[in-house]
């Protein structure tokens, strides 16, 4: 599935860093193999394991994808390939459950999304996988850490350490940004589209306000 519309990105996005832009791309799991070329530069696109954002306030972010620290993957990786198989097949369906809905007028639904949600509420694995993340983002000295990998997007304190997940873009299709003004905040682009605000509590924090 890769319609000229995700050419049209791709390409606004090499445009960026011919521009100047600094453009780093941290693989995760669903592209793995691409991690034999980290340390190296394509087009622009610096290729790296993780990376270091330092915000506008001064805030030192680790930047990682985050599936290094899923127990999924690191101690079941059988299970890990049957939830890929799995994961294709519920986008699969999704497509074609969102086709409909939009047809009768009805705002979009993630249905692997919510599958996601069910499996790993019940075994609280969002909970290990965040703390394990802020546990790390410590141990290295950092104010906080950037992920992905679970597709839950969050942006929480968690003790004196900033945790945020920018989501995805396949199913929620969700983007963490920081503003001129240094907050940081996740766009949450089906709601953006049908003009719904993001409650702002759940998905926005100024720095400022959490020294």
């Amino acid at each position: 599935h890769w319609p000229q519309a995700h050419n049209d990105v791709v390409q606004k996005i090499l445009r960026k860093a011919r521009k100047g832009t600094k453009v780093v791309f941290v693989p995760g799991n669903h592209d793995k193999s691409i991690r034999q070329f980290c340390g190296l530069q394509f087009g622009g696109i610096d290729i790296e394991y993780e990376a270091i954002h330092v915000t506008h306030e001064g805030k030192r972010l680790w930047v990682t994808h985050g599936d290094l620290f899923d127990g999924v993957v690191q101690c079941a990786r059988w299970l890990a390939v049957l939830g890929d198989y799995a994961y294709e097949w519920a986008l699969r369906i999704n497509r074609a459950f969102n086709f409909a809905r939009a047809r009768l007028g009805l705002p979009y639904w993630s249905l692997s999304q919510w599958l996601k949600d069910q499996v790993k509420r019940a075994v609280s694995f969002v909970t290990a996988f965040e703390e394990a993340l802020a546990h790390a983002a410590r141990k290295r000295g950092f104010d906080g850490v950037v992920c992905g990998h679970i597709h839950r997007a969050e942006i929480r304190m968690i003790d004196d350490i900033l945790y945020c997940n920018d989501g995805d873009w396949v199913e929620s299709m969700t983007a963490l940004v920081e503003h001129a003004d240094g907050r940081l905040e996740i766009i949450d682009w089906p709601r953006t589209k049908l003009g719904q605000a993001v409650p702002s509590e759940q998905f926005a924090l100024d720095l400022r306000a959490a020294r």
